[in-house]
């Protein structure tokens, strides 16, 4: 069953609209996730006004982290300021309760509104018109915006508003904060505090109210509540048959973290906030909604706007959907804090970090938003100490990056238990945080690639290098020796394919690991020669000169597993020795993770079967190293045996599949990742969005059938569009310029929208091409 629509959005909104066509209980998680708001700072998942059993109510703000009892730390779930109780003629209105008709849901990813209408009916009570809409602001990233219109269609009705701040709520039971101040200004401001236990942010909310029946202001009768976590007024007024109300809740939230209010005392902190809500309110929804909507079309879409020209509008659609998400969940107003893998849209592990950052959305602003990019770098600059101290705890020297990552100086955060063994019945053990260490290699590559994509030097002598650097003091520690075959190896570890655990030598971990020390011998090498004065604050501060000769001695000592006689690299050291199976039944699959309904963890080991296959992404992030023969064998070998049970699996597959000449399969995979949040599946999102598979879709289309990549510093284009496209165009930054790419079935144009350099060299197919002003090539020559 699907509730879904997507052909709601006509003329200058054609393509531009996510829409649900009913409402039910069973599926309340699906659209609060993928219609969430947000700007960043703060993430709104779109739980409708009146509450149903079942729904999950969130609202997160980016990087307030808060660690309950010993349980590990995770953005709290702050007080509710969207709930509206309503009540027609005594009766609670609610969707289950009554008839309704002319039901419609919708996101307006242009915009960022979201707007919810239906005529509702119950016994006593008439036809009445229903209208919510709803935004978060762009404009001025601490305030959200309510409305609601109401207008009686048979007869007068009775309404009764209950709205106000809600401390009521939690992260799944677990409660983060001791409720502060609860106060009412001058009848018509609530003021709502809260302080996180452990971490100790304040919080503060306000909201405020107003009525008009037909345009025009009312008065209306209230009364103010406070009850223990909750704060809200009782609204009563008539409503003649065919007149209007119209409510308007205006609302903010800043917290003691927030850049803008270091310095500030509590008091002080209450005064601010409750000043910048007083100045807002006065201007109304829909003046406050167009400054949103101005400021989505002047910082996002004018700058990124993506064109698929296709048989089938849904791809347009789902690449606007991945950039509004990539938008909302990105913390680009503060370089402490990063994304998480869900977004800001739920609570799903945690508000943590994850590699998921560096290989699959960081690319997307290296492209798109190189500032942003650059951001979500300093926040691993900035990690650190935490870093080190990981490193250290587990005996080793360096900079070992933690698998979830969440305060700066936190390092490793992931949960130790997970879900039930189907086997045993006890909670499985979660070994990531303990033995999945290719995130290290994972932050080195996307700080190598935004320098080389940027030319941001800049960055570069503040962070990257000492990032790259220290990295190469944990790989070169982390190698353990084998006497009798006279190699280094990299033991007890998980790589990408989380289906196996506990392995030796993963090919992608030792790849990267290897990779890592040559480039710090690289930039070693060049600091030293061309960078005296930064190469000495490094050396004293790393000790360079002694890690160096460790490097240059183990490097080339590494064990790199190699293609056997069929040409396939083995995984790890066991992979290729393990049982086949018959996968068709898991990878037709409706819902992923149904293979964990026969087996388990333990079971899956010893079984040929990937989560996502490493080797792929391997084969992504150093094509070079690799001809496009072990590429083929690789993938005929691998693919197979893939489940895509990892959201971030589907658009590495996509892009390698494109790479090999699989353009039809490239194409079904792409539209297999449009549908991981988007799709018609209405359980696929329950737990918030699939982030990284967002940044994946992004990766799809442009480094995919775009063809763009970044090759050893150099930039290369090679589309290749799918058959049901006419053209595809799109903007990215190269070395400080903006370039609009334009791709059909024949030819590749090119042109410097910014004109920063003379000119922009790239190649194309194996030639050398010079970009001045604009290009033209012949894609059939």
């Amino acid at each position: 069953m699907t509730l879904m629509k997507y052909d709601l959005g006509q003329g200058d909104y054609k393509n531009w609209i996510i829409s649900e066509n009913d409402f039910s209980t069973k599926f309340l998680g699906k659209c609060e996730s993928i219609m969430s708001l947000g700007n960043g700072y703060l993430g709104l998942r779109s739980a409708t006004e009146e509450k149903y059993v079942g729904e999950t109510r969130d609202m997160l703000i980016a990087g307030t982290f808060n660690k309950f009892d010993d349980e590990v730390t995770e953005l709290p779930n702050t007080a509710d300021l969207t709930e509206i109780s309503l009540y027609i003629n005594g009766e609670r209105f609610t969707l289950i309760e009554g008839e309704y008709s002319d039901y419609n849901r919708s996101l307006n990813l242009k915009t960022g509104e979201l707007n919810r209408q239906f005529i509702w009916q119950n016994k006593n009570s008439g036809k009445i018109k229903f209208e919510f809409k709803r935004f978060v602001s762009l404009d001025n990233i601490h305030l959200i915006g309510q409305q609601i219109k109401i207008t009686p269609l048979e007869k007068n009705i009775e309404i009764k508003v209950q709205s106000g701040i809600n401390g009521q709520v939690s992260n799944t039971g677990v409660q983060h904060f001791s409720e502060g101040d609860k106060r009412v200004y001058n009848s018509k401001f609530i003021q709502y505090t809260q302080k996180t236990i452990e971490s100790k942010i304040d919080f503060v909310l306000n909201t405020t109210h107003d009525f008009k029946v037909d345009n025009k202001d009312i008065d209306v009768n209230s009364l103010i509540s406070m009850d223990r976590r909750k704060v809200f007024y009782n609204y009563d007024l008539t409503l003649e048959s065919e007149k209007t109300l119209t409510i308007e809740k205006v609302s903010n939230i800043y917290t003691s973290r927030d850049k803008e209010c270091e310095g500030l005392s509590y008091d002080r902190l209450k005064e601010y906030s409750l000043e910048n809500l007083r100045k807002e309110c006065i201007k109304g929804y829909e003046k406050l909604q167009k400054e949103s909507k101005n400021a989505w079309q002047e910082k996002i879409w004018s700058k990124v706007n993506i064109v698929i020209n296709s048989d089938d509008d849904y791809e347009q659609l789902a690449i606007r959907f991945a950039q509004y998400h990539l938008v909302i969940m990105t913390p680009a107003h503060d370089n402490r804090m990063n994304i998480g893998a869900k977004g800001l849209s739920g609570e799903g592990y945690k508000g943590h970090t994850f590699w998921d950052t560096e290989i699959f959305m960081l690319p997307y602003f290296i492209y798109s938003d190189p500032k942003v990019a650059r951001s979500l770098l300093e926040y691993r600059y900035l990690t650190l100490k935490g870093a080190r101290k990981k490193a250290k705890e587990n005996g080793y020297e360096g900079a070992q990056f933690p698998w979830e990552s969440a305060w700066l100086e936190d390092g490793e955060v992931t949960p130790v238990w997970g879900a039930a063994d189907i086997v045993t019945g006890k909670p499985e053990k979660i070994w990531t945080g303990f033995i999945e260490i290719h995130v290290t290699s994972d932050v080195v590559y996307g700080t190598w690639h935004y320098y080389n994509v940027t030319n941001d030097q800049d960055f570069m002598d503040k962070c990257g290098y000492e990032i790259i650097l220290d990295c190469a003091i944990f790989w070169q520690s982390r190698l353990e020796w084998n006497e009798d075959k006279n190699i280094f190896e990299i033991n007890e570890v998980i790589g990408p394919d989380e289906y196996k655990e506990h392995v030796n030598n993963n090919a992608f971990t030792n790849y990267t690991a290897k990779w890592n020390l040559d480039l710090a011998i690289k930039y070693y090498n060049e600091l030293k020669e061309n960078k005296v004065e930064l190469f000495d604050k490094l050396n004293q501060k790393l000790n360079l000169e002694e890690n160096v000769a460790k490097w240059i001695e183990k490097k080339d000592k590494i064990y790199l597993p190699t293609p056997n006689k069929d040409n396939v690299i083995p995984q790890d050291d066991t992979y290729l020795t393990k049982e086949i199976i018959d996968l068709t039944k898991y990878k037709n699959q409706t819902n992923v993770g149904s293979f964990f309904k026969d087996y388990n963890m333990k079971q899956a080991n010893e079984i040929q079967v990937s989560k996502q296959a490493d080797i792929m992404v391997l084969f992504l992030l150093l094509e070079d190293l690799f001809s496009e023969e072990v590429k083929r064998s690789n993938w005929d070998y691998y693919e197979p045996k893939t489940l895509h049970d990892s959201s971030l699996s589907l658009s590495t597959h996509c892009t390698l599949a494109n790479d090999l000449g699989e353009t039809e399969l490239a194409y079904k995979l792409f539209r297999q990742a449009c549908d991981i949040d988007l799709g018609p599946n209405m359980k696929t999102s329950d737990a918030g969005i699939h982030a990284a598979s967002l940044g994946g879709l992004w990766q799809c289309v442009i480094n995919g059938f775009g063809g763009v990549r970044m090759i050893n510093g150099n930039l290369r284009i090679n589309p290749t569009i799918p058959d049901t496209w006419a053209n595809l165009e799109f903007p990215i930054y190269w070395h400080g310029d903006k370039l609009q790419v334009n791709v059909d079935k024949e030819t590749l144009k090119m042109k410097n929208i910014t004109k920063n350099n003379s000119q922009i060299k790239f190649t194309h197919k194996g030639g050398e091409y010079v970009l001045v002003d604009e290009i033209t090539i012949e894609l059939n020559k």
